[in-house]
């Protein structure tokens, strides 16, 4: 007892170390240092919604252009999340005050939208788009303040603000449509220490802005671009009619405010999360079913076995043992090979792939290294360890093959390096189809999708081959026991011994270790929030696998007891059953959360989820099997077999 609560204690003490991770940014990263009215460029991003999950480029709808448009030039990772980084005609100064300037006026005329522009920033307002801009690869932010106590002190006013990422372009109110043509950028700025001789220099550590619905007629300008714009709420807004013509103005206003926070910590203000006891309400409940599991495993599997091995190798009793039914009774058929031997090695070893592409992604983003200041890095660091990884997924892949008795090795290895990824591929290009027809920015160009199939066939292909070449030469896995010529007859088994029945029985205490956690992923794919708690995410991980493992040992046993041989390929199933629920979960969230209603975003979100399924089935599939390999080794490995 006292060694569990040590071991208790000693995990919540590593629980608290590793969820402190905050972000934080890696040595060499270097801020830009401002001095007075040195120019801050503002950036645009893109459009998204999370009604219609197609991003847009900034510059698919007519805002006031820079005489040169010049795009940045994007990684991987940016690339595929849809980012089209490009440049505005905002002209911010460091420390400078704007009131008010007119955008894109020439001699004080107002700009005329056509018909056909009109007709599409009224579309874009009613599917509830947002602009992202940034600053200093800072995202901009709306300050959203829930309770509005004004005689509290500014310590529980800081509590009641939260961010909202990107301005909404526009507003409906009784089915007519207004645009948000005024922008009130608020900067901060965060003073650097320097000897007394030298200049201030400045860094930005925040970047807000307060959208404005305007309209033409109360926005007074002058020949110099300024303008004047009407004092307190007398204004009406700018409304945008579908149906004609529109003028109008676009104007912004830059204010600037110094800051106590130091540019280490800019980013806590999208990643702060207000919620982070449900967090730790997650861990302690994933924490519980752990303990659960290892409580079965450790009172009943590990004492029956106990008092099976025992039972077993009296060599007196040697009849009547026999006469009993149990696991021993299919020990010359347990490590007879399954049907299919090279598909269920190239899944496992597609599953080891992933297994190290996640656990290395999850620690080094637990680390601080992939900041969300290095755009797309996530992905594209996710995407090229896949890749790396296949050497250790056709090594594995390979021995196995060669375990269950096969010969061909050439197939097997091409089967790993395409089963997978063909399939990945094939959705992702269909989808891609989709989008490139709406003419998103979320459409993979051509050339990077060459760049990912010469990456498949380049890199991955060649690495698993050469893995599979040394893991099909080694020594196979060691079976304990001989596989006997003639197969066992199985007899009949019960209702609960079903393959779907033993899905949902082993899905849940894994899934409900994590569906929590899930919660805050799908917010963050679908509905374009910061998400970057991976020391939670890192310990949800690690809970996952033990689960896994200990459901899968304790299914296998059921099936080994019921005397039912086939468990390589139902184990493997079982094993993956919480990607069921997550499927579930998927399709309560589309209904509960989200407000999709158009054919093409539904396909996207139920294509991209069947991949997220598939994936999770393949990591926690693998998991559960090899846990169920060892076990079943070990136990056989413990009797004595005539």
């Amino acid at each position: 007892m006292a060694t569990a609560m040590d071991w208790l204690s000693w995990s919540l003490l590593l629980l608290s170390l590793i969820c402190e991770t905050r972000a934080f940014y890696v040595p060499g990263v270097a801020p830009i240092n401002f001095h007075q009215n040195d120019p801050v460029e503002i950036k645009a991003v893109k459009l998204t919604s999370s009604r219609t999950q197609l991003p847009y480029e900034y510059y698919s709808l007519p805002f006031c252009q820079p005489r040169k448009i010049t795009y940045k030039a994007e990684n991987l990772g940016e690339v595929l999340r849809g980012d089209r980084i490009v440049n505005t005609p905002f002209q911010v100064l460091m420390n400078s005050e704007k009131k008010c300037e007119v955008l894109c006026s020439q001699s004080n005329k107002p700009m005329t939208l056509t018909v056909e522009q009109s007709r599409l920033v009224a579309e874009r307002i009613t599917e509830d788009y947002y602009v992202h801009l940034i600053a200093d690869n800072l995202p901009v932010a709306t300050r959203l303040e829930l309770y509005s106590n004004r005689d509290s002190d500014d310590k529980k006013k800081e509590k009641d603000v939260q961010f909202e990422h990107g301005y909404r372009l526009g507003f409906t109110d009784v089915n007519k449509i207004y645009l948000h043509n005024h922008l009130s950028f608020i900067l901060y700025y965060h003073r650097e220490d320097v000897e007394e001789d030298q200049e201030h220099t400045y860094r930005v550590v925040r970047f807000e802005v307060i959208p404005q619905s305007i309209r033409l007629e109360d926005i007074k300008t002058d020949e110099k671009s300024s303008c004047t714009l009407p004092e307190g709420t007398n204004s009406s807004p700018q409304e945008i009619d579908p149906t004609k013509e529109n003028q109008l103005f676009f104007t912004y206003s830059v204010h600037w405010e110094e800051s106590d926070i130091k540019w280490a910590s800019r980013w806590d203000t999208y990643l702060t999360m207000s919620d982070v006891q449900i967090h730790w309400f997650s861990i302690i409940n994933s924490v519980v079913v752990v303990f659960f599991l290892s409580g079965i495993l450790s009172m009943i599997i590990i004492r029956t076995l106990r008092k099976d091995i025992a039972n077993y190798n009296k060599e007196d009793d040697i009849e009547d043992t026999m006469e009993e039914s149990g696991w021993k009774l299919v020990h010359g058929d347990v490590f007879r090979p399954p049907q299919y031997p090279m598909i269920l090695s190239s899944l496992l070893g597609s599953g080891i792939q992933l297994f190290c592409m996640i656990l290395i992604v999850i620690f080094v983003a637990m680390l601080g290294m992939l900041s969300p200041s290095s755009r797309g890095a996530l992905m594209t660091t996710a995407c090229f360890l896949f890749m790396f990884m296949g050497v250790f997924g056709g090594f594995s892949a390979g021995r196995l093959y060669r375990t269950l008795k096969g010969h061909r090795w050439k197939k097997g290895a091409f089967c790993t390096a395409t089963l997978y990824p063909g399939v990945v591929f094939g959705i992702c290009f269909v989808l891609n189809c989709f989008i490139w027809g709406k003419h998103s920015s979320g459409a993979v160009p051509f050339p990077t999708m060459v760049a990912l199939l010469c990456m498949w066939f380049g890199i991955s292909l060649p690495l698993i081959y050469l893995g599979y070449y040394f893991g099909f030469r080694k020594q196979p896995y060691d079976n304990p026991v001989r596989t006997n010529q003639i197969p066992r007859q199985i007899p009949e088994q019960r209702w609960y011994m079903n393959r779907f029945v033993g899905i949902l029985m082993a899905g849940i205490l894994p899934f409900g270790a994590m569906f929590i956690e899930l919660f805050f992923i799908f917010s963050a794919i679908w509905e374009n929030q910061f998400y970057y708690l991976f020391g939670f995410l890192f310990l949800v991980f690690i809970i996952l696998v033990v689960s896994c493992s200990q459901i899968s040992i304790v299914m296998v046993y059921f099936q080994l007891c019921a005397e039912d041989y086939r468990w390589w390929w139902r184990n493997f199933l079982v094993s993956g059953g919480s990607a069921f629920y997550v499927l579930v979960y998927a399709i309560f969230y589309f209904v509960n959360k989200l407000d999709i209603v158009e054919f093409i975003p539904s396909l996207l979100y139920f294509g991209y989820t069947a991949l997220m399924v598939l994936s999770f089935w393949l990591l926690t599939g693998t998991i559960g099997f090899y846990a169920a390999y060892m076990f079943v080794r070990k136990i056989y490995a413990a009797v004595k077999i005539d």
